[in-house]
């Protein structure tokens, strides 16, 4: 994708002919880039015109985020389209991995996003989760919220590339499993990053933590922890911090297994491969554990 660099110079107030754009690292989905001229830098990502939504959403989400004045994002400069390429422009931020003290940090300012709370679960605008579209159809029942616009858009999708393989009839068993457990939950709706894994966080050189590339709604905060632990590279002072900030409902832990099977989800449908097989591995551990916690 060739991009327009003197036209999106010209759109951040930067000088085209001495503007220099050096390709950074950034994402998976996007082209990342570093805009330097005399006086700015700033960091632009770009995708083809056709997706400019993605881009269009991940800049409401970091809009909403800063808005609650409690964990650091980047902050959105400006975005457009010209001829053929979508872009999005952030402040340049000088980014490094979180120490101890920031997950600590971190702890503390995601539970304090999470005290940011709607009257129904879901949001105004459907946005994406990577690649992947992301149904936010507002929802006062977080059970069906989750059912109906998590996991059963995931499995349907599972099933129309993978035919033959019964991903869908899994959804019946899975809620069998949940309300076995679970009936009545009814959690706050608060804001959550909605991706919260290692990679989409860091900390600044004064240790100021960080987030960035969220797919936000309304739900049950036990989602970003879930994500969190799913991949691992969160401390264990980030955990403790979060728990003492907002001590967690009991049954977290259980529940923590049908959100993470969202993402494991996704991941299948957008990389096939093992994860797959891990999926297919996680709904038994679920449909087990709960049988299990029936015969106790």
């Amino acid at each position: 994708m060739q991009i327009p660099v003197s036209a999106i110079a010209l759109e951040l107030a930067m000088k085209p002919d001495r503007v220099q754009c050096r390709p950074v690292a950034g994402g998976s989905i996007a082209q990342s880039y570093c805009f330097i001229d005399e006086q700015n830098k700033v960091f632009v990502k770009c995708m083809s015109a056709g997706e400019r939504d993605v881009l269009a959403a991940e800049s409401d989400g970091l809009k909403r985020i800063a808005d609650t004045q409690t964990v650091r994002t980047p902050t959105v400069i400006d975005s457009g389209t010209i001829d053929a390429v979508a872009w999005l422009a952030l402040d340049w931020i000088e980014m490094q991995p979180l120490s101890d003290r920031a997950f600590g940090l971190l702890g503390e300012q995601l539970a304090a996003m999470h005290r940011v709370q709607a009257k129904r679960f879901g949001l105004d605008r459907d946005n994406y989760i990577g690649r992947s579209a992301q149904t936010n159809q507002p929802e006062s029942d977080w059970a069906n919220f989750f059912f109906e616009h998590r996991l059963r858009v995931q499995l349907q999708w599972l099933d129309q590339k993978y035919s033959g393989q019964d991903w869908e009839a899994q959804l019946e068993d899975l809620q069998r499993s949940w309300l076995a457990n679970f009936d009545g939950y009814q959690p706050e709706a608060s804001l959550l990053h909605g991706d919260l894994w290692s990679g989409n966080t860091a900390m600044t050189a004064n240790n100021q933590a960080i987030i960035f590339d969220p797919a936000v709604h309304y739900g049950d905060r036990e989602c970003d922890l879930a994500m969190a632990d799913l991949f691992g590279g969160f401390s264990k002072r980030f955990y403790e911090h979060y728990q003492t900030a907002w001590p967690l409902q009991p049954g977290s832990y259980e529940r923590r297994r049908y959100y993470q099977l969202y993402h494991v989800l996704n991941h299948a449908n957008l990389f096939g491969g093992h994860y797959l097989s891990s999926g297919r591995r996680l709904i038994q551990k679920i449909f087990d554990e709960s049988l299990s916690s029936k015969t106790l």
